[in-house]
Formats: C-alpha cells, sequence, structure tokens
C-alpha cells in the first residue's frame, strides 16, 4: 500500500496544462469492474467481475453529493476442495464531497462519505462498514483526457485504520460523454473499473 501512495503522490505532481474550468462534478456512470479479493485463507483469493454505477451531483459551487454500487460475482475453486464456491461481493458507497481550484490549472478534492463491502460465499456472509476519508487532486491534461489521484483512509465501524488510494482517469469525446477507468486499493481489496459517463 505505501509503494501504491507514493505512486499516487508522484502522479499529482505531474503538469496539468487545462484549465480546470472544464472539470464537470455532476455525471452519471456505469461499467465492468473487477474485484480481486485477499481473504486471507490460503487458496482462495477471489478475482471477481461485474459491473457498477455511480452518480455526483453539484450543490452549490464548490460541493457535491455522490454515490456508487457496484455488484460482482464468480464460481471460485478453493485448494483442497473439489467443488467451486459461489462468490458474491458488494461494495456500496454514499458521500459529500468538496473541490475547489489551486490554480487555473487543477482542483484540490475532499471527499467524506459512508461505505459498505459485504462477501457471500455459499450463503454465508460477511459484511464490513465504516467512514472514508479521500485527499486529492483532479485536472485536465488535454482538452480531452484528464485525471485524478486520492489517497485516504478507511476507519471506524468494522474498520480498523485502512489506506486506500485510487487512480483514474477520463478520456473525453465531448462535453457530455467520455470513457473512465479507475483503480481503487483498499487494504484487502483492489478494484477496477472501465466504464462509460454522462456529465452534465
Amino acid at each position: 500500500m505505501k509503494k501504491q501512495l507514493v505512486l499516487a503522490a508522484l502522479l499529482a505532481t505531474a503538469p496539468f496544462v487545462a484549465s480546470a474550468e472544464g472539470l464537470s462534478y455532476s455525471y452519471v456512470e456505469g461499467g465492468y469492474t473487477r474485484i480481486n479479493v485477499d481473504t486471507g485463507v490460503s487458496g482462495f483469493d477471489p478475482e471477481l467481475d461485474g459491473g457498477y454505477i455511480r452518480g455526483s451531483a453539484e450543490l452549490g459551487e464548490n460541493f457535491t453529493v455522490f454515490g456508487s454500487y457496484s455488484k460482482t460475482q464468480d464460481d471460485v475453486r478453493v485448494s483442497g476442495f473439489v467443488n467451486k464456491f459461489d462468490t458474491d461481493f458488494e461494495t456500496a458507497e454514499i458521500g459529500f464531497g468538496y473541490h475547489a481550484d489551486i490554480s487555473d490549472r487543477a482542483d484540490f478534492i475532499a471527499e467524506l462519505s459512508y461505505l459498505r463491502q459485504e462477501i457471500d460465499i455459499e450463503g454465508v456472509n460477511g459484511e464490513a462498514k465504516g467512514g472514508k476519508l479521500n485527499l486529492g487532486i483532479r485536472g485536465e491534461m488535454t482538452d480531452n483526457l484528464e485525471g485524478w489521484v486520492k489517497a485516504g483512509y478507511i476507519d471506524g465501524g468494522d474498520f480498523e485504520g485502512d489506506f486506500v488510494g485510487t487512480l483514474g482517469g477520463q478520456y473525453k469525446f465531448n462535453q457530455t460523454w467520455g470513457i473512465v477507468g479507475e483503480v481503487e486499493f483498499i487494504e484487502d481489496t483492489t478494484q477496477f473499473m472501465l466504464g462509460a459517463r454522462a456529465s452534465f
């Protein structure tokens, strides 16, 4: 995780050459997601595929409300067992965000949210809930390409001080439509997302 956060910090120092005025904080998005889970059980580290949706809406000039939901599933083989295990993993998040210009080229972003994760293995459930704080930078590198980097912390509830790292980007075809890619690291889970975004 330390290596991932260092990489995120380095990316944040990359020069942004376009104005942050082109960034939209109101959008809907959906697509494909893959989650890798480190369960701590030898021979059982699921790699699950599925879909996700998320959205954000501006509340005034500098604030946003956002939410996301993803569900993934696979039949996972465990070392030493003949049968495969039906495994489902769900993630839901809702929160508030703040953004402000740090120059004419990039925005500072802060997010505070409630996170819930649930894994189901053949009907046996495990759940984790807690609060998440993210701080980062978002900016446009060209007229059609933007990127963001965030570092954060999850604590409270069932989490015991887990670090978070997020790297993402969007290629914009026009002011409305774009393709988004993102990867998020949360201790025992890594989530990859590739989807389409409609900005307003």
